[in-house]
């Protein structure tokens, strides 16, 4: 009984094995720029795909650029991989945009979809042209630097992969982009291919050069394995959208304006210092302009002022126009690409919404300073009530549901109505009202 029971779990082993072992292709599909996260998620489905026997890493690649040095650690995994990784441009109307270029052009295999584009790879700096004098000649001098190098890096690609090295150097220098179809004619990409069927099946008996070694593809037909983001991974990609850090610090000033409106609230402002943790986490995932920063947060101030300092709209307009400009400038960095707040879709709707809500509170405020007095002493003062006992001149007047110690300075009946002229301490000064009409 016990041996046959050593054999059957041998056996359960050898099939668990067999079964993990059996040939795949694992896939990963990188959707957005290029940031910490997906770098991340990258290098550990290469790492997962050498350890567990996969016969290839498919990637399925749409990116409008990304961070540097994400880029280099991305290469550096690709060029360096123990098995094939193909990089399929993909789904149509799909884009390897700046570091998609450069990934897609280290792939052991580079494909392309209908409809997709390859290029514009230049690094950039967004306004650099406002820079002026020394500040700009500085600028010019870095935006060289990092085109050479940036030129450097990817005609070293080309050549290690055997694709258009002159082309390479254009997109780079000249942010050339160009289709799927002039991809291939160029030699930038191997092949264009409207499915992954029709993409393994293409591949089929290919030859690549992986280490040094001679490997022939064999797809057709392999089982398809794909390789998720782990959850904090699609976290931190989420916190990687500049869009959603700028809905991040205006949640944390609303949250905490209404908590200081009205304190004791607690839910606004644990929201708005939710909000605050969150957004510093995302900075620091990816680099940002402290100065800008900065500006988003004085404009925030000017407007918050505005409600306490008349300054007849001044401080509001003055505030959303630090916003707008901070937050322009927010991702303006030179290592940055594919990062930035859209001003027309992002920050001129934010600064609207934020200047309404600013108008509705100054104008309701307004409108309260107009309002008679509705507390404290000098409220009661006009008041209108009945003497409860007669005054003689002292006793208890009953005016708004609470009676009162008042004094006349001449005798009252009680039940006569009576008028408060002075308030003393805890005592009214009344006299005797005009009768009803």
């Amino acid at each position: 009984m016990i041996r046959a029971r050593g054999v059957f779990a041998a056996c359960l082993l050898w099939l668990c094995a067999t079964a993990a072992w059996a040939a795949h292709v694992n896939v990963i599909v990188v959707d957005g720029t290029i940031n910490p996260a997906t770098s991340e998620h990258l290098q550990q489905a290469v790492t997962t795909s050498e350890s567990d026997g996969a016969v290839a890493l498919l990637v399925e690649l749409d990116t409008p650029g990304g961070l540097l040095t994400e880029t280099q650690e991305i290469i550096q995994a690709i060029l360096n991989a123990k098995l094939p990784v193909i990089v399929y441009v993909a789904p149509q109307g799909s884009w390897a945009a700046s570091a998609g270029t450069f990934i897609t052009l280290a792939g052991h295999v580079a494909a392309m979809a209908p409809g997709t584009s390859i290029g514009a790879a230049s690094p950039v700096q967004p306004g650099a042209s406002n820079e002026r004098g020394e500040d700009k000649e500085r600028t010019n001098v870095e935006m060289e630097k990092a085109e050479k190098f940036t030129t450097a890096f990817i005609e070293t690609i080309a050549r290690q992969r055997k694709r258009n090295v002159e082309w390479a150097a254009r997109a780079v220098r000249e942010a050339e982009a160009i289709g799927e179809q002039e991809a291939v004619e160029l030699n930038v990409v191997d092949l264009v291919a409207a499915s992954r069927a029709e993409l393994f099946e293409k591949l089929e008996g290919r030859e690549v050069e992986v280490g040094g070694e001679k490997r022939v593809l064999a797809l057709a037909g392999v089982e398809q394995r794909e390789l998720r983001m782990t959850p904090l991974n699609r976290f931190f990609n989420f916190l990687a959208d500049p869009q959603v850090i700028g809905l991040l610090f205006m949640g944390f000033a609303l949250g905490l304006w209404i908590e200081f409106q009205n304190p004791g609230l607690i839910l606004p402002g644990a929201f708005g210092l939710l909000c605050l943790v969150l957004g510093l986490m995302a900075l620091q995932v990816i680099p940002f302009s402290g100065l800008g920063l900065l500006i988003m947060l004085v404009g925030a101030a000017a407007m918050a002022a505005e409600i306490f300092v008349p300054s007849y709209g001044l401080l509001l307009a003055g505030g959303l126009g630090c916003v707008l400009w901070g937050g322009s400038m927010l991702f303006d960095v030179p290592e940055v690409d594919g990062f930035a707040l859209p001003f027309f879709r992002m920050l001129t709707p934010m600064a609207i919404a934020s200047g309404l809500v600013a108008g509705v509170i100054l104008i309701a405020v307004g409108r309260s300073h107009r309002l008679a007095q509705t507390m404290g002493d000098n409220e009661l003062l006009g008041q209108v009530g009945r003497a409860a006992t007669a005054l003689a001149p002292e006793g208890r007047v009953f005016v708004r549901g609470e009676y009162w110690t008042a004094r006349a300075d001449e005798p009252i009946a009680a039940q006569e109505r009576v008028e408060i002229v002075g308030v003393e301490g805890l005592r009214l000064r009344v006299r005797r009202a005009a009768p009803e009409a």
